[in-house]
């Protein structure tokens, strides 16, 4: 198995960081592979990075600022080949990782998606992230209904599977990886290189899941419109059906913590309606 792999890096006004992660992605021990920059309408210029890259393999494309997940997905509609990895701006892959994942998937024919372990670094040490600690093989949407355990920055997929997922959901600020990988998890099971074989640089100012209250709410929002489609089966129904209520409960309390009384009743009004629906499982 030695297929080619496109690899899409989306940034933002990270101008200094961009070259650390191309860099980890040309030094990676696997070759065969595309490189797309996706440039969500900065405003520091990274194509001048970008252009200093002698390398046939890199494809820089700039687009009115949309978001992380408008980038991404463009990344992938520009894509040439049938295996899809992601890399964020503000992360960095260790020298094996494509390697790795490749020779894990052509041991393990009913995964068509792979995910590793990683390391988290904050102001250049080393320190552990609860994110770090849960990780599972197999099928796992119940346990990513509680958080979202897989990193972009991790995966190796087909791009068919994307494509049936529908992508990542440009109306979602955050939580859209948390959105994507309920979606690809609700039908396929994934596969889990323990080893961390990325760089997670966490701290930034400009991260987005640092940048608004209640992360919940972009949760709550993707659990809903899970929900309102025919991706579950009845098992399945029933273990977003109980996160939906306690995600709901979770921010009812921010927002009374926040006097948002009017979003308050809101929230426990949908508490109250999923409970109902609850009942119907018993």
């Amino acid at each position: 198995m030695n297929p080619l792999v496109s690899i899409i890096i989306p940034v933002y006004n990270r101008r200094k960081l961009l070259p650390r992660a191309v860099d980890s992605v040309l030094n990676q021990s696997y070759k065969k592979f595309e490189l797309i920059i996706i440039d969500d309408g900065s405003t520091d210029n990274p194509a001048e990075i970008a252009g200093k890259y002698n390398d046939s393999r890199i494809k820089f494309i700039r687009i009115p600022h949309g978001g992380v997940s408008t980038a991404r997905n463009t990344g992938v509609s520009l894509a040439q080949y049938d295996y899809i990895a992601f890399l964020d701006s503000d992360d960095q892959w260790v020298k094996h990782k494509l390697e790795k994942q490749i020779n894990s998937l052509s041991k393990n024919n009913s995964y068509h998606i792979c995910y590793t372990g990683e390391q988290w670094i904050r102001n250049g040490k080393p320190f552990t992230h609860k994110k770090a600690l849960k990780k599972f093989s197999g099928f796992v949407f119940d346990k990513c209904l509680s958080d979202c355990f897989i990193g972009c920055s991790t995966v190796l997929l087909r791009k068919n599977l994307f494509e049936q997922s529908g992508g990542f959901d440009p109306a979602l600020t955050v939580c859209e990886d948390y959105d994507f990988w309920l979606k690809i998890t609700a039908k396929y099971p994934v596969l889990l290189i323990e080893e961390p074989l990325i760089i997670k640089h966490g701290g930034h100012s400009d991260q987005l899941s640092i940048k608004f209250w209640g992360n919940d709410r972009f949760r709550v929002k993707s659990i809903y419109n899970l929900l309102n489609t025919a991706i579950l089966n009845d098992v399945q129904r029933k273990q977003a059906l109980r996160t939906f209520t306690q995600k709901c409960a979770v921010v009812a309390g921010g927002c009374l913590k926040r006097k948002k009384y009017a979003q308050f009743s809101v929230y426990l009004s949908l508490m109250i309606n999923t409970n109902k629906q609850l009942e119907f499982f018993v």
